[in-house]
């Protein structure tokens, strides 16, 4: 029986494209370009918008409505490196984003509420009330 050494090089060619594709320009100006990924629930009285965006702190958000348009953002965490000790991999980080959305005339943009809870950024949009106009009954003169 003989024995054949095999040298197997997937690994070592995947951390090279790992690191590649962390160090080649796949981010502009520090924006994530892949947004990060959002679900949108519609319930009878709300909608409900679920934004993963895990390890951030709920001042680091910016929710705000300009013209129905919806901005949830974040800024660029600067993180304070130790000197003393080596970074040997780095393959996450926290990155600006910003997502948009149109929202719809029925949503009440005063009602509004947003949560941030374990690296879920959850925003309630309560719907309006649909005033339902009674009929009217028009005198001829």
């Amino acid at each position: 029986m003989t024995l054949v050494r095999m040298n197997h090089h997937t690994p070592k060619v995947f951390n090279e494209w790992v690191n590649r594709l962390n160090d080649e320009n796949f981010f502009n100006d520090g924006t994530y370009q892949g947004f990060p990924p959002v679900n949108i629930v519609e319930n009878k009285t709300d909608y409900v918008i679920e934004v993963a965006a895990p390890g951030r702190e709920k001042s680091d958000f910016k929710v705000q409505v300009d013209k129905n348009i919806l901005t949830i953002s974040t800024e660029k965490k600067e993180v304070v490196e130790n000197k003393e000790a080596r970074q040997v991999r780095k393959e996450f980080t926290f990155r600006s984003f910003q997502r948009s959305f149109t929202l719809y005339d029925k949503i009440d943009v005063n009602g509004i509420v947003a949560k941030y809870e374990n690296g879920i950024l959850s925003l309630t949009l309560v719907k309006k009330e649909d005033v339902k106009e009674s009929a009217k009954e028009i005198t001829v003169l």
